[in-house]
């Protein structure tokens, strides 16, 4: 009878120990399965650098001076680097991610405001609004490929995930130019709504979506036939858009109306309206999994949105002004197990556990923080 006494011990010790191994698999597999991995936060912010924060040891480890007004910031495809354009220098600046230091920085002209990568990773493309030029850079040798002309004040440039064309909002002109992906040469301007800001395209590159965050409606426009559509109206004038990432559906913010709105991309219908909150600004769709978090910048918190069943959970507590967010890498298919948001008003960063949707930490960055990039390496 102790021989089976203690074999339910020692089955159930087992079985805890294997419980608390996966637990801390989970939580820290980077230092488990490569000790000398590096998981890092890049967080932009309103003094001019780029604060470093270890993902591992969630620490804040270096602050990088990259210039005044970082306008965009995102992490290269394939290379250990974090890309930006500094709008004041009119400079595109390149962090090795190895060294933590800058390594190059590329003079674009005036006013460069966004930044974008081939799908292949081979080429990054920004827009000179000064001088109304779209530019190519060679990611690997760090200089410029060439130069072409624009409308007028091109505010973005987005290549297509078919890597044939680059496509560019030209604000003051309001028009979508279509530019060939390797001669760079304009095809075709379609005249879009006033102001626009921001497009964004299907995953088979046969519709652009464009907005304008000073108007209540959506252009959509066909991009094999290089023309306009649809104007759609929306409930108030919107502050950011996502595609779902089949494409099937496209998803509207609208902080005046208090929610998001859902567009169907295949019936260009504006459909179901889902309440969010007081001001929601910013959100974020997992690539693989579709999870949606929304953040609220008046009430200071993150809401997890369930855009299948239109539902939206539990808020959770993030801190003050709640603004770009960024999910850690996660292995296809996986949910990924971390949310960072940055705090404009606490100048902080807050990391999210998104198995139990719960603030873990937050970590001072600096004034007023921007954007967010994450690299693995």
């Amino acid at each position: 009878m102790p021989r089976a006494n203690n074999f339910r011990v020692y089955f159930f010790l087992g079985i805890l120990l294997t419980f608390v191994l996966v637990i801390l698999l989970r939580e820290h597999r980077p230092s488990f399965l490569r000790p000398g991995l590096k998981l890092n936060a890049y967080v932009s912010t309103a003094d001019g650098s780029v604060t470093v924060v270890d993902l591992i040891s969630l620490r804040a480890i270096q602050k990088i001076p990259v210039g005044p007004n970082t306008a965009d910031m995102r992490e290269h495809p394939t290379r250990p680097e974090i890309w930006g354009v500094s709008g004041s220098a009119g400079q595109v600046w390149i962090i090795d991610a190895r060294s933590s230091q800058v390594t190059a920085r590329i003079t674009v002209g005036p006013q460069p405001l966004s930044l974008d990568f081939s799908p292949r990773g081979d080429r990054a493309y920004t827009t000179s609004s000064g001088s109304d030029q779209l530019i190519a850079i060679n990611c690997a040798t760090q200089s410029i490929l060439g130069k072409t002309k624009t409308g007028a004040e091109p505010v973005q440039a987005r290549a297509t995930p078919d890597n044939h064309s680059v496509l560019v909002v030209n604000r003051r002109s309001a028009t979508l130019g279509i530019h060939d992906a390797a001669t760079l040469l304009q095809r075709a301007a379609i005249a879009v709504i006033p102001q626009p800001d921001e497009v964004a395209v299907l995953p088979d590159s046969s519709l652009a979506f464009v907005i304008s965050r000073t108007q209540r409606r959506l252009s959509v426009v066909d991009l094999r036939r290089a023309v306009l559509l649809a104007n759609l109206e929306l409930s108030s004038n919107p502050s950011q858009m996502l595609l779902k990432p089949d494409g099937g559906e496209l998803y509207v913010i609208t902080p005046d109306a208090h929610g998001l709105e859902t567009v169907n991309t295949w019936t260009h219908e504006v459909g179901d309206y889902m309440l969010l909150g007081s001001a929601p600004m910013d959100a974020i769709i997992a690539a693989d999994t579709g999870e949606m978090y929304v953040g609220d910048r008046a009430a200071g918190r993150v809401m997890p949105v369930d855009i299948n069943n239109r539902r939206v959970g539990r808020p959770i507590n993030v801190g003050a002004a709640p603004a770009a967010m960024r999910f850690e890498p996660a292995a296809p298919g996986a949910k990924p197990s971390m949310l960072l948001v940055a705090n404009q008003a606490s100048g902080d960063l807050a990391i999210l556990r998104l198995r139990t949707d719960s603030l873990l930490t937050l970590i001072p960055v600096g004034p007023r923080p921007e954007r967010i990039a994450v690299k693995l390496f």
